[in-house]
């Protein structure tokens, strides 16, 4: 988690000073006492209404609660903004818990052209430990790897089909990209 929270402090420094000011004010929307905290209950509240429930999992506010004290204060509401915006709230399909770290996904899941496919992601420990139930040819990569893989496939492929494919990743990526992009999430 302490890398995720890095990423989101270097990420919110270099946010123009209006997207700064607006992840102030859905602080301040989130913080309904106004005692500089979002509790819990806040939290939840806030994002059921915002329509992002996938966020509410206990794992996510525990894994945001750095100094465990129940609440979140600024700093660790930045996390949650850039998890919100970047889609990294992923939790394990087995256990349940957030995945802050490295994590294995199915590559037949992940690349699968039928929509109705989910991706399949598992923690480390239920990886390695074989506590998850998933199809039986299922081949498991790291995610560092996985985006590695894909890189190299796009780059591999030929040149009409290199740049539609390269398209789609930039097409991600911007997504993914908050510059001109915030509030689309979580406002």
């Amino acid at each position: 988690m302490e890398d995720i929270r890095r990423v989101a402090g270097a990420f919110y420094e270099h946010l123009p000073e209006k997207d700064k000011n607006l992840f102030r004010n859905i602080f301040k929307d989130m913080d309904k006492n106004r005692d500089g905290q979002i509790s819990q209950r806040e939290y939840v509240k806030y994002l059921k209404k915002k329509k992002a429930t996938g966020f509410t999992h206990q794992s996510i506010f525990s894994a945001l609660d750095k100094d465990d004290n129940g609440s979140l204060d600024f700093e660790e509401a930045i996390v949650l903004f850039y998890i919100m915006e970047s889609g990294r709230a992923l939790l394990c399909k087995s256990c349940n818990t957030f995945l802050t770290d490295v994590y294995f996904s199915c590559s037949q899941c992940f690349t699968s052209n039928d929509s109705t496919v989910s991706t399949y992601e598992i923690c480390c420990d239920c990886f390695g430990g074989k506590k998850f139930t998933h199809h039986g040819d299922a081949i498991f990569c790291d995610n560092y790897t996985l985006l590695s893989r894909s890189r190299s496939l796009a780059l591999a492929a030929p040149a009409e089909k290199r740049r539609s494919v390269l398209g789609t990743i930039d097409m991600i990526v911007g997504v993914a990209s908050i510059a001109g992009n915030l509030g689309c999430i979580i406002m």
